[in-house]
């Protein structure tokens, strides 16, 4: 059986591929910058980051198959942080409110012989009118700490999204059927 390594620190990301019964042999993060380049556009910021990120796992475990993935959160053509502070996360919150945004999910499959796929997954989703106790109820969560766009969808702020189209697990942080499709298609035994 070929050794699959999963090159992200998201728990997210290994608990949705568990749930579709793939489970990687090592989950090692790749140590990259991840701002994005001056004028970079999100859709190229979320593929950029993905294959970056497999490509440097892929150096230290040639003889394995590698899966990169990166979010990014995307209000027009601005690309929302992973806010680190709570003031961060209520600039985010308040860009989101009654808006529609984009959720980029980039991901990049590297097999043993070198063989590459990749994939950009783009999901519509719209948050309802945030009242200020709302936004405050959720800065007071926590939830909003290493989530792009400063919330995550599997959490409270479910309660905050009153549209959705596309694939609700690249929101969560990795989109499932074209993961799963971009490992069988390089080889990988995705049952």
């Amino acid at each position: 059986m070929p050794r699959l390594v999963l090159a992200s620190a998201s728990p997210r990301r290994l608990a949705l591929l568990r749930q579709v019964g793939i489970e990687p042999d090592l989950v090692e993060p790749a140590e990259i910058d991840e701002a994005p380049a001056r004028d970079e556009l999100p859709r190229s910021l979320a593929a950029r980051l993905a294959m970056a990120k497999a490509q440097a796992i892929a150096e230290r475990h040639p003889d394995s198959f590698v899966l990169g993935a990166d979010t990014v959160v995307a209000c027009g053509r601005r690309s929302l942080p992973k806010p680190e502070t709570e003031s961060e996360a209520k600039a985010c919150l308040a860009l989101l409110s009654g808006r529609r945004h984009r959720v980029l999910g980039g991901l990049a499959a590297i097999a043993p012989d070198g063989r590459r796929t990749e994939r950009l997954v783009t999901t519509a989703v719209a948050f309802k009118r945030l009242t200020e106790a709302e936004t405050a109820a959720y800065l007071a969560s926590g939830e909003w700490r290493g989530k792009a766009g400063g919330y995550a969808i599997q959490g409270r702020a479910a309660a905050f999204v009153r549209f959705l189209s596309g694939s609700y697990s690249n929101v969560v942080g990795l989109p499932l059927f074209e993961t799963v499709t971009a490992l069988r298609g390089l080889g990988y035994p995705v049952s």
